[in-house]
């Protein structure tokens, strides 16, 4: 099958992850697949990271000249590489694909939908879901029902499809543990609960320090430790460093920043946290964390309700809900074996492998 994949993000985030995977998979599993992408872009270095020679062409301008260029250089590839499907991971320049798809009828079209951002329920938005795509892809359920609720798109065009991970590279090592620990000064007395994510508002990385810091100072767990895997974005270390300060936790808090072997730092982890106050339309880091068999608490945001036990969820926002999380999976050992299995039992449905099968089942019905 040939397939053209379009991951016009400028970041790597979870929806250039998400694209790019599934590009890779495709590639690997002997379908001929090309990648489109912003050029000089974190995703565009990703992408040829894994070997691949991404397109480049402006699909995210809003200059009608530009636009028009696109298309015809588009309309150009498709003649030249005939894809049977061309698959869209962000909304820009999904209207020029939605024309050349009803021009030539030569392919099939996909939008996949992993923003955060609900569609707006507009003329355009559902003439191009329900009249142009042919399949739209959902990365979590509530997504999903907005489109077949609020757009009107039928139900058998719409399929819900979770990211996978990586089970060769994301696993458990007790030597990558040892190792990770060791170096952090963390011995086997200590409880680490830990993050893994950029630092942005979203994540809730003030929320984890408060609620560590209540159970620390106020309730007596000194033997718990706290390591944000994480680095800059939307909000600077330094900041993250001030709130760290602002709790007395300088003494038991570690902040990572990126690592070579983030299987072997997640291995480190006794407990890890989701603690998101919206979005995880995609929640990779909370699939590579179960997928190294580290049990993971978390908010009940975006996807996380699609595979997490009710049990193993907090709510969002609240401080004190996470602190209680935290505290009873620190001191009952019956409660954190109980949601490690659990969420073991819902990685094997979340590999790669199901990941492309599960898409590759949606192309073959197109």
């Amino acid at each position: 099958m040939k397939t053209i994949q379009i991951i016009n993000v400028r970041w790597f985030n979870a929806t250039a992850w998400y694209g790019l995977y599934l590009a890779r998979l495709l590639r690997e599993a002997g379908h001929e697949t090309l990648v489109i992408t912003e050029p000089d872009t974190d995703a565009d270095r990703k992408a040829k990271e894994w070997g691949f020679t991404p397109l480049h062409f402006d699909l995210n301008s809003s200059n009608p000249i530009k636009l028009m260029r696109a298309y015809a250089q588009l309309h150009k590839l498709i003649a030249e590489f005939a894809p049977d499907i061309v698959n869209c991971h962000r909304g820009e320049g999904f209207i020029l694909w939605g024309l050349l798809r009803k021009y030539l009828e030569s392919f099939k079209l996909v939008r996949t939908r992993g923003d955060q951002r609900l569609p707006k329920n507009n003329l355009p938005n559902r003439w191009l879901h329900t009249n142009v795509a042919d399949a739209v892809v959902a990365t979590n359920s509530v997504m999903a029902n907005h489109f077949t609720s609020k757009l009107n798109v039928p139900a058998h065009k719409v399929s819900t499809i979770l990211g996978g991970v990586d089970t060769d590279t994301f696993i458990f090592t007790k030597e990558g543990r040892d190792d990770f620990r060791e170096q952090l000064g963390y011995d086997d007395t200590n409880f680490v609960v830990a993050m893994l994510g950029r630092f942005d508002e979203v994540k809730g990385q003030k929320e984890l320090i408060e609620a560590v810091a209540e159970l620390y100072h106020a309730k007596g767990m000194k033997h718990l430790r706290l390591m944000l895997l994480g680095f800059d974005s939307a909000t600077s270390q330094k900041e993250v460093e001030s709130w760290i300060a602002a709790n007395n936790l300088q003494e038991v808090c570690c902040i990572t920043g990126k690592v070579d072997d983030v299987a072997a730092a997640i291995s480190a982890m006794d407990l890890g946290v989701i603690a998101s106050k919206w979005s995880e339309t995609i929640a990779r880091a909370a699939f590579e964390i179960m997928a190294c068999q580290r049990p993971l608490i978390s908010t009940g945001v975006g996807v996380m309700p699609d595979f997490m036990d009710e049990e193993a969820m907090f709510a969002a926002g609240n401080v004190d809900a996470l602190a209680a999380a935290i505290e009873r999976a620190a001191r009952d050992e019956v409660y954190l074996k109980r949601i490690s299995a659990s969420q073991q039992h819902e990685i094997a449905a979340l590999s790669g492998q199901k990941f492309l099968e599960k898409t590759l089942t949606l192309y073959s019905s197109l």
